[in-house]
């Protein structure tokens, strides 16, 4: 046997799996098709949100949280509907997540070194139904130091355990197959990749230089889902979000590529709700990318306005921030517009300077590098929007900028292929915006919005705007921002019971397999159901890769 576990996948489920095994001294072959360069994987470029709940941030800020408020909140946004079948073990892992949630998370992270920005982010806002999708209060806990932040101290634990011989990495290994003995999964075999000295995230190549083949007495899966992969994404692209974009951008490294849950498919392994996914529609083109068609995600505030391709305001729920699947499903299926692949921001100098953040580790650097004043002085107390938000208004090719709505219009149609907005039929759409903001209190969904967030402190400091006229010049310059539909996460994967142990088509676990993070839908084949309530995809990779660390710790 080359090790007690092979893990399959350095990101940050793999990593956590195998923090869990060698604190028990187990020896562990860590297996990645990327070099070392990558150890972390995707977890790395995220803004690193984490989902807790009635945390010591919450209260210090007024919210009041609590387990059955965000349980309800997850249940109603995961709509679990396959529950005699694709969601029996889904639902088991949700309820367990939520748990530990607003229990033991918090302290597992910090007791790793992980500290917590003091604002609380309020994500995904909700279809506007007290038992729908969404958050009911703000949850999203940015990390210290962001995606590097959390991956971080896994990683150095990683290294550490390599010093001691219990950890053996071998990267620019694929793995193509799953091997079995009497029934049992007893290791992995693939080829060998020629060296590629490429930074992170960057595409390497996929020249073979040999062959390999390792036995342990149990694997895990943990390789990540299929955004990276367009093809993947369009074959499971479910009917009942219309039609997939004929044109993608991409949110992740091209090496999330999806492969390893075929090969687990084909290997009998279970997968389920492959029909479930995570992309976003406030995608921006960069200006500076790091891999091929590497895209950022716009976090908005709730002031920005949002229209169609035609031009016509989008209808509530489909706000900034509130209902990102819903809004998808707006813009996919409804006949006039789905052949269209891109939607609008207008918006205003004033409003991008407080509620603009980009996605990514690389676009926070103040935050990235725990920069306590850089923060406080762009963020709270800066007149202008934070250097990297800048950087895209003025370099982005999805940007324009106008000191008049007319210039501004035709800029917007300059980036299309045809002339599609009208400046009179957005000036009364906006018009009748603006007279919705002379009073406290307002019969737009979207005004209304504005003000229930401007409650809440943290909003009130770093992230809404005091409700104003958008065709006022003192809040000009305006900007137009053009969004594309931007691919993420996989939301089903392989089944797993509650130990982390993998499913084959009977049900029954795989002797020898696990599954843990984006593979195995975070938990469970898709502990998210339906919709993501955010800040949910680093801490499911957490709990899972715990969950088979800890259950092949006590089993070997």
């Amino acid at each position: 046997m080359d090790a007690d576990v092979i893990v399959v996948g350095a990101g940050l489920a793999g990593l956590v799996a195998t923090h869990e095994l060698t604190r028990q001294g187990k020896r562990v072959l860590v297996v990645d098709q990327e070099n070392a360069a990558n150890l972390g994987g995707q977890a790395f470029w995220s803004f690193g949100g984490i989902f807790l709940v009635d945390s010591p941030e919450q209260r210090r800020l007024g919210v009041r949280d609590s387990l059955d408020l965000a349980w309800r909140d997850w249940s109603g946004s995961a709509a679990f509907d396959r529950l005699d079948d694709e969601d029996s073990w889904a639902q088991r892992w949700a309820r367990a997540y939520v748990e530990f949630a607003a229990g033991e998370k918090r302290r597992y992270l910090t007791d790793l070194g992980i500290g917590f920005l003091p604002s609380v982010g309020w994500a995904e806002r909700g279809d506007l139904r007290a038992d729908g999708h969404g958050n009911s209060v703000p949850r999203f806990h940015i990390a210290w130091g962001t995606g590097t932040g959390v991956v971080g101290p896994f990683v150095e634990s990683a290294l550490r355990a390599a010093e001691t011989g219990l950890v053996r990495f071998r990267h620019r290994h694929r793995v193509d197959d799953l091997v079995f003995t009497h029934g049992a999964v007893t290791g992995i075999r693939g080829v060998v990749l020629a060296e590629d000295d490429a930074e992170r995230g960057a595409p390497s190549n996929r020249d073979v230089v040999g062959e390999f083949e390792f036995s342990a007495p149990a694997v895990v899966l943990a390789t990540g889902g299929i955004g990276g992969n367009h093809e993947v994404v369009r074959r499971s692209w479910p009917a009942r979000m219309g039609t997939p974009p004929s044109r993608m951008i991409t949110g992740v490294p091209a090496y999330v590529d999806g492969r390893m849950l075929d090969i687990a498919a084909d290997a009998g392994v279970r997968l389920v709700n492959r029909d479930r996914m995570w992309h976003y529609t406030e995608g921006i083109q960069n200006w500076n990318p790091i891999w091929p068609k590497h895209a950022i995600r716009i976090l908005p505030g709730p002031s920005s306005l949002w229209f169609d391709a035609l031009g016509r305001r989008l209808p509530a729920p489909y706000l900034p921030g509130y209902d990102t699947l819903g809004t998808l499903r707006y813009l996919r299926t409804t006949p006039e517009i789905a052949a269209y692949d891109h939607s609008w921001f207008i918006t205003t100098q004033r409003i991008i300077a407080k509620e603009f953040a980009l996605s990514g580790s690389e676009q926070n650097p103040d935050i990235t590098n725990r920069d306590r004043k850089a923060l406080v002085r762009e963020r709270v107390f800066g007149k202008g929007a934070p250097a990297p938000v800048e950087a895209f208004k003025n370099h982005g090719a999805d940007f324009v900028v106008a000191d008049t709505l007319d210039e501004l219009v035709a800029k917007m149609n300059g980036l299309t292929d045809e002339p599609l907005l009208s400046p009179d039929g957005l000036r009364e759409q906006i018009l009748a915006r603006d007279l919705q903001v002379d009073n406290a209190y307002s019969k737009d969904a979207q005004i209304q919005g504005i003000h229930n967030a401007r409650r809440y402190l943290g909003d009130r400091l770093m992230r809404a705007t005091a409700p104003h006229r958008l065709l006022d010049p003192a809040a000009g310059p305006l900007i137009g921002v053009k969004l594309h539909v931007l691919t993420r996460k996989t939301l089903g994967g392989i089944q797993t019971d509650l130990d982390s142990r993998a499913l084959g088509a009977d049900g029954t676990p795989i002797p020898g397999l696990f599954a843990a993070g984006e593979a195995a839908g975070f938990g469970g084949g898709g502990v998210h159901g339906y919709n993501s309530l955010e800040g949910t995809f680093l801490g499911g990779c957490v709990f899972s890769g715990r969950a088979a660390g800890r259950a092949l710790a006590r089993e070997l």
